[in-house]
């Protein structure tokens, strides 16, 4: 196997996932993360790029794309695009087999995943997102430990809160600062800080 379009010459066993992008088939972004540094207008491009190349392919097409420095490499679950950018190099089919283990774990968790839970609860998804790959990275594929690191993550919430404390405004509901202020949220600022 050669570097491909490699950059800085080392192993690509050191390479891991540019970003993963979750899209509906109406081109609305589910859940998006940058693994790799990227200007906000290099990620606009990116999802645009998804949105225009991705979107309208026929389901009998490949599900790699090469787009200048990496390339798509997807899969289509129901009404959800899992999009994930690799580099040029990396095994398609290894990326094919990562993200049909992440769609795993999100089914484990939410009980046969559809597209409103990523929508109410995207905190939930990043959360296995990135017990699953740290960096772009799959650094644990057991997806029964993935899910009882979740559990366990939950429960010592559940043990830090009070009674009657809002557990979701705690937790910023995975929210952006804008979406936190438009719910009357102070973004950033917790409620209930019990130590």
């Amino acid at each position: 196997m050669d570097g491909g379009g490699h950059e800085g010459g080392g192993t690509l066993a050191n390479v891991g996932w540019h970003f993963v992008v979750l899209m509906s088939r109406q081109g609305k972004i589910r859940l998006s993360e940058f693994f790799s540094s990227y200007t906000e207008s290099e990620k606009r491009r990116i999802l645009r790029d998804i949105a225009g190349d991705v979107l309208p392919r026929a389901p009998k097409m490949c599900n790699i794309i090469e787009k200048g420095t990496y390339k798509f490499v997807y899969r289509r679950y129901a009404s959800l695009y899992f999009v994930i950018g690799v580099p040029h190099g990396m095994n398609e089919l290894i990326v094919l087999e990562q993200i049909h283990l992440f769609v795993e774990a999100l089914d484990g968790y939410f009980n046969s995943v559809c597209e409103l839970d990523l929508v109410f609860s995207l905190h939930k998804s990043l959360l296995i997102l990135f017990e699953m790959f740290v960096g772009g990275k799959l650094c644990q594929s057991n997806k029964r430990e993935v899910l009882k690191a979740i559990v366990e993550a939950e429960e010592l919430v559940e043990e830090l809160t009070k009674p009657g404390d809002d557990t979701a405004s705690q937790l910023d509901d995975g929210l952006s600062f804008q979406e936190q202020f438009q719910l009357g949220r102070k973004p950033g600022r917790r409620t209930g800080g019990g130590r």
